[in-house]
C-alpha cells in the first residue's frame, strides 16, 4: 500500500500543525508533493480535500485526504511503519502520548497564541499559564532525551513546532522560556539536530514577522 504513493501535502508555512506531518514525513523518508496554500484565498483542491473545516494540514495519499494534524501523523505512522516508529506499540504508553499530544493542542497552542494576541492582564494569565504548562511537559520529560524515550516519537513530533514561534511568545510577552524551562530548551535543541526536524520548521525570526503581520491584520498593537 504504502509502495509508488502519491503523497501531496496541503500547507502553511509558519503552521506547527503543518510542520508536524513534515516532521513525520521526513522520519519516514516519504516522498511527497508540497503545495502552499494562501489562507486567504484557499484553493479548491483544499476546500474539496477537506469539505468540513477548510484548514492545512491535509494530507492527500493516493486521491484520499486525511485531514487534522495529528492524526495525519498517526495515519503516517500506521501506514509507514517499516521506519522509524513514531507511537508505541504498548496500550498504555500509546494512550499516555495521545494524552500528552492532546495537551499541547489545548494549552500550548491556544495560551501562545494568547500571548501574542491580548496584552494587560490577560496576556500575564496567558503567560503564567504558558510556563505551567511547559513545566508540566518538562515533568513528564523526566531525563529521557525525548518524549519518546531514546528516539524521536509522537510527543516530541506534536511540540517541537511550536519551538519556532517562542521567540514570537518571548517577544511579545517580554520573558525567557529558557530561564523558566531550561530543560525544555535543551530537548528542542537535541530535536534540531536531527535533519527531519530542522529541515521542517522555518526560521523563528520570519516566524517572527508572520506574527507582526497577523497583529497588524487583526489590529492588535
Amino acid at each position: 500500500m504504502a509502495d509508488n504513493a502519491e503523497v501531496i501535502l496541503l500547507d502553511f508555512w509558519p503552521s506547527p500543525f503543518g510542520m508536524r506531518v513534515r516532521i513525520a514525513l521526513a522520519e519516514k523518508g516519504i516522498k511527497y508533493e508540497y503545495r502552499e496554500e494562501d489562507l486567504k484565498n484557499k484553493s479548491d483542491l483544499l476546500q474539496q480535500m477537506n469539505p468540513v473545516h477548510k484548514k492545512i494540514p491535509v494530507l492527500i495519499h493516493n486521491g484520499k485526504p486525511v485531514a487534522e494534524s495529528l492524526i495525519a501523523v498517526q495515519y503516517i505512522d500506521e501506514v509507514w511503519k517499516d521506519k522509524a516508529p513514531l507511537l508505541p506499540s504498548d496500550p498504555y504508553q500509546r494512550g499516555q502520548a495521545n494524552f500528552w499530544a492532546d495537551f499541547v493542542d489545548k494549552k500550548i497552542f491556544e495560551l501562545g497564541r494568547k500571548i501574542w494576541a491580548t496584552k494587560g492582564e490577560e496576556q500575564e494569565a496567558a503567560k503564567q499559564g504558558f510556563i505551567e504548562s511547559l513545566k508540566l511537559l518538562e515533568g513528564e520529560l523526566g531525563e529521557k532525551p525525548f518524549f519518546g524515550g531514546e528516539n524521536l516519537g509522537y510527543v516530541d513530533v506534536a511540540l517541537v513546532p511550536f519551538y519556532s514561534w517562542f521567540y514570537a511568545y518571548e517577544v511579545c510577552g517580554n520573558f525567557s522560556i529558557e530561564a523558566e524551562c531550561p530543560k525544555l530548551i535543551e530537548w528542542a535543541k537535541r530535536c534540531l539536530a536531527k535533519e527531519s526536524v530542522f529541515n521542517s520548521l522555518p526560521d523563528h525570526k520570519k516566524v517572527y514577522g508572520f506574527m507582526l503581520e497577523l497583529k497588524k491584520r487583526f489590529g492588535i498593537e
